[in-house]
């Protein structure tokens, strides 16, 4: 699949994401970059995460993997998540 194809699917998956209300706060996917057989970085215009790796496994889909990296990579983050004033 071409690359800018995966940079939509990419896209795709983080608008379900937030519209889901998975993610606190939204993503753009402003690069994919492949990084060998099965392997790329996603990297996004936010200074709060900057990119994520996803690894396709066998049998796994592009967007069921991207999804899986984003929600790791967003589960690890520490501090505010959001700019929302409490």
């Amino acid at each position: 699949m071409a690359i800018d194809a995966l940079k939509l699917e990419a896209q795709q998956v983080l608008d379900e994401l937030m519209k889901e209300q998975l993610i606190p706060f939204k993503l753009y996917a402003g690069e994919v970059v492949s990084e060998g057989v099965g392997k790329y970085t996603i990297r996004f215009h936010d200074s709060r995460i900057r990119s994520v790796t996803v690894t396709l496994e066998a049998g796994q889909c592009f967007k069921d993997s991207v999804r899986t990296a984003t929600l790791a990579r967003v589960a690890r983050m520490s501090g505010p998540l959001s700019n929302k004033k409490r």
